[in-house]
């Protein structure tokens, strides 16, 4: 694609939540501040809710990777489980044997002797759920139950929810009042400020291996922030999309009108004080693909 034509070592704009990609800006590093704290004093649940592409399970991998020796994690990426579903996750991440063949009443009891032997060790156990706000009903109440196994002093398996903002209108309901009152520390993800915008996508570039002259200029970046609200995915997807347009038509320097090309072409954004008549952006995103194309396979 635009690698060789950008001296780029890697794609720097991918929807992967790579972690060598991770920069501590100020919302991120709150809620990794927030999440640790609260982890290392044994609270029984942490959420954060953050909305549709602001980071958070880019930022649950950095937990996964920065959480401390002595805590054992279960990880559970998907959370479309019924309970007995989730029980069965929970054990296997935690080393339970022959969990898939058990009463659910037995899973239960190897789930909690397997969380008193991890605290006799000195472990201490965290259940972590990225896209929480997709659990069924009976799922979450499933997760208040697991943390009722406590000592006098601490709970003995923790949970870190990381959800969308849906979770807090589930949870605002009555029925879920007993769950909602163990929430002892939350953290709302922010979108990231047109500063933020700018210092995100050098980043991201450097980190690709981008050594030449600037890319995406302050102007720029300003303008990508608003027709992105800041949002890290969306930021992400434009500027893909405006590398790629760029190096379609054989240059090197990004400018207002790619960026129109590219907002164009993606959902959720918008930039109503970009007036340029051009022409038509899908047959531009076309032409950058062919070149990309092409030129992959004349390299071959």
């Amino acid at each position: 694609m635009y690698l060789y034509h950008f001296g780029l070592r890697e794609l720097p704009f991918t929807l992967t939540p790579n972690t060598n990609f991770f920069l501590g800006l100020e919302p991120h590093n709150e809620a990794l501040a927030v999440l640790l704290t609260a982890l290392k004093t044994g609270e029984g649940f942490i959420k954060v809710i953050g909305e549709v592409g602001t980071g958070k399970t880019l930022l649950c991998r950095k937990l996964l990777n920065e959480i401390p020796d002595h805590f054992v994690t279960a990880y559970i990426p998907d959370p479309y489980l019924k309970p007995d579903e989730l029980r069965r996750a929970v054990a296997l991440e935690l080393g339970v044997k022959q969990a898939q063949r058990m009463s659910v009443q037995l899973l239960t009891q190897r789930i909690q002797q397997k969380v008193i032997e991890l605290h006799k060790e000195g472990r201490s156990v965290v259940l972590i759920l990225d896209e929480a706000q997709a659990l069924p009903e009976e799922s979450l109440e499933a997760l208040r139950l697991f943390t009722n196994l406590e000592t006098e002093t601490r709970k003995l398996l923790q949970v870190v929810l990381f959800a969308q903002p849906e979770l807090d209108e589930r949870l605002s309901q009555t029925n879920f009042r007993q769950l909602r009152q163990r929430i002892t520390f939350a953290y709302k993800l922010r979108a990231m400020t047109s500063i933020e915008v700018q210092r995100y996508i050098e980043h991201r570039l450097k980190i690709a291996g981008y050594k030449g002259a600037t890319l995406f200029n302050t102007n720029l970046c300003k303008k990508i922030a608003k027709a992105t609200q800041g949002i890290p995915r969306l930021v992400n997807i434009l500027c893909h999309k405006m590398l790629m347009l760029t190096y379609g038509q054989g240059h090197y320097q990004i400018n207002t009108k790619h960026l129109k090309a590219a907002i164009d072409d993606t959902e959720d954004t918008a930039l109503p004080s970009i007036n340029l008549r051009w022409i038509s952006t899908s047959l531009l995103l076309v032409v950058g693909v062919v070149s990309a194309y092409i030129f992959w396979r004349y390299q071959a």
